[in-house]
């Protein structure tokens, strides 16, 4: 269980026009200046500052102009749909005549521009392979892609390995010799940088009036950065919280795409204001689901519609996808959770890795995440891959241990063990063969308990303390909203605070609503998702929760709502 600490925070003088608990909350997520809250256009690094983006304008606009054959080499993930979806769009507004996308099916080709993936990919008779969300550690693809006369242009965010991929240009603010002030930007925002750059090139060369086309802003592809941004859980900087704020604004202006616009609808009906976390409970699952069970491609054509009624059918499959990917999830949750209580995890235990022949390798990442959360380890979970005799795996890690060094740093001293392997400081995805597994399990133990600080197991949930009764309204909840987008490394304050229970009742036998009084006599709804058997039985007179103040709409009144993130007591 974790233990609730206060967030250690600093006073700002440039802050002080707001109230003192917001101030609070934003100095302890990095804000020093007003000018941190401000998303204006104008902020935003060119694109110029992007290594290799001029040069892969360059070549696009040479490309565009002799109307060669342009192929998008997708990721099956929502950065990935979206990256393609706005690259593909964005290449046709500005002149390109032949664009297509292969989205390489991930149960038997796996992840990135592989040597496979090329072959598949001539079938299409392109001259450019152009990667979004990949190819970075694509080396053999890329050299047999340039092997068989292609031109590539990798547009990737991921962090690279020791060799990089022989392509004609690598866009990456994280390849070695790139200065672009952030390196958190999504597969998605590389992309809309890629075309940024590449609208300017066209335009230096006056290639819109020479072909009596429209420049095209830019701008409406926004509602896709956002949406992958906030999916890929990359941190929410200020390029990244800007880039984010200004889809959102375009969604709820109505300039949306209908993919977008109509899964929004199928998730959470036609009412309030879009937020972030819309994006990333409501929009992304949906899209995931497609890449997860079966193929992106039914996602991307969703995002690439251009009316509601095209986008309705496609947005209701991925629905029902979504749905099924929701049982699947869930029995796999409780197949792994028993064979974990089995193997007894204790204090001692640094890691967990767990495999069954049933799980399928599509979940994997979200099972992952679930039991790392519950026993605060570094976590692998492995599903049987298309390819007989291997393993598929998906990593998620805790604070303090990043993923890929440790595997990294398993492949080095075993190389034989560890296939292939790929990821973030969070997550990661591997291939390892079947007869190997205990082999990893061990290194991989081994690995982290070597690498990982003794505190790095207290497993501490970081509160921004309490919230004055005064604040306890609308007002605040709509303030909180104000200063979003809230996400990863900016993360919605979380309060927390001792309440009289007045009324409790369970909702579809898994969720508990409350109505709470404060010492003040302060009277709030609350409510708590997904509890476990213990505390739907439980009686409660008194409560001490972290929460979040959330603004619920409901028979078109709005009103404040406590959303109970850890019952404490």
């Amino acid at each position: 269980m974790p233990t609730l600490k206060t967030r250690p925070t600093t006073e700002s003088k440039t802050l002080s026009d707001l109230p003192d608990w917001l101030a609070r909350i934003l100095t302890s997520r990095g804000v020093q200046q007003l000018s941190e809250l401000e998303f204006d256009f104008k902020q935003m690094p060119s694109p110029d500052q992007m290594l290799g983006a001029v040069t892969a304008a360059e070549v696009l606009a040479d490309a565009i102009a002799q109307q060669a054959r342009i192929l998008i080499i997708a990721d099956y993930d929502v950065d990935g749909a979206t990256s393609c979806t706005l690259v593909k769009q964005s290449l046709e507004l500005l002149g390109a005549q032949n664009v297509g996308y292969l989205v390489p099916d991930r149960f038997k080709l796996g992840y990135g521009l592989s040597p496979a993936v090329v072959e598949l990919a001539l079938e299409f008779k392109p001259d450019w392979l152009l990667t979004v969300d990949n190819g970075i550690a694509s080396v053999a693809g890329v050299r047999a892609a340039k092997a068989a006369g292609l031109g590539v242009i990798v547009t990737d965010h991921h962090l690279p390995g020791n060799e990089l991929p022989e392509a004609d240009v690598i866009v990456n603010p994280n390849q070695p010799g790139c200065t672009f002030p952030t390196k958190a930007l999504a597969g998605v925002g590389v992309a809309f940088y890629v075309m940024l750059a590449l609208r300017q090139e066209l335009r230096h060369r006056d290639w819109f009036k020479s072909q009596n086309i429209a420049e095209p802003n830019l701008a409406q592809m926004l509602d896709l950065v956002a949406l992958g941004t906030v999916a890929d859980l990359v941190p929410l900087d200020h390029l990244n919280r800007l880039l984010v704020k200004q889809g959102l604004k375009r969604i709820n202006q109505g300039l949306t795409r209908p993919g977008i616009k109509t899964i929004l609808q199928l998730a959470r009906g036609e009412t309030e204001e879009v937020v972030a976390q819309d994006m990333g409970f409501a929009v992304a699952p949906r899209l995931n689901a497609a890449g997860r069970l079966d193929d992106m491609t039914l996602g991307i054509e969703c995002l690439l519609s251009q009316t509601a009624a095209g986008a309705l059918p496609l947005a209701e499959r991925l629905n029902d996808w979504n749905v099924e990917r929701r049982q699947i999830q869930q029995t796999m949750e409780n197949e792994a959770s028993n064979i974990a209580q089995s193997q007894a995890i204790s204090d001692s235990t640094y890691t967990i890795s767990l495999y069954s022949d049933n799980w399928h390798e599509g979940v994997v990442g979200l099972v992952a995440s679930k039991i790392k959360d519950h026993y605060y380890r570094p976590t692998v979970i492995f599903a049987p891959a298309e390819q007989a005799g291997l393993i598929k795996g998906s990593a998620r890690s805790i604070k303090g241990i990043h993923i890929r060094d440790v595997l990294d740093a398993v492949a080095t001293r075993a190389p034989d063990v560890l296939q292939k392997f790929g990821g973030h400081a969070m997550a990661a995805g591997l291939t390892i063969e079947a007869q190997h597994l205990k082999a990893f399990s061990a290194l991989f133990e081994t690995v982290v308990q070597e690498v990982a600080e003794p505190e790095t197991f207290d497993n501490v949930l970081w509160t921004d303390g309490e919230l004055p009764a005064i604040a306890l309204n609308l007002d605040t909840a709509q303030l909180i909203r104000h200063y979003g987008p809230w996400g990863q490394k900016f993360p919605e304050p979380l309060f927390e605070g001792t309440f009289r229970v007045l009324d409790t009742y369970v909702l579809k036998q898994r969720h508990l609503k409350f109505r709470l009084q404060t010492a003040a006599g302060k009277v709030i709804d609350a409510i708590a998702f997904n509890l476990s058997d213990d505390i739907l039985s439980r009686h409660f007179e008194q409560i001490h929760i972290a929460y979040r103040l959330n603004v619920n709409h409901f028979r078109g009144q709005s009103k404040a709502q406590l959303m109970i993130e850890h019952i404490v007591s």
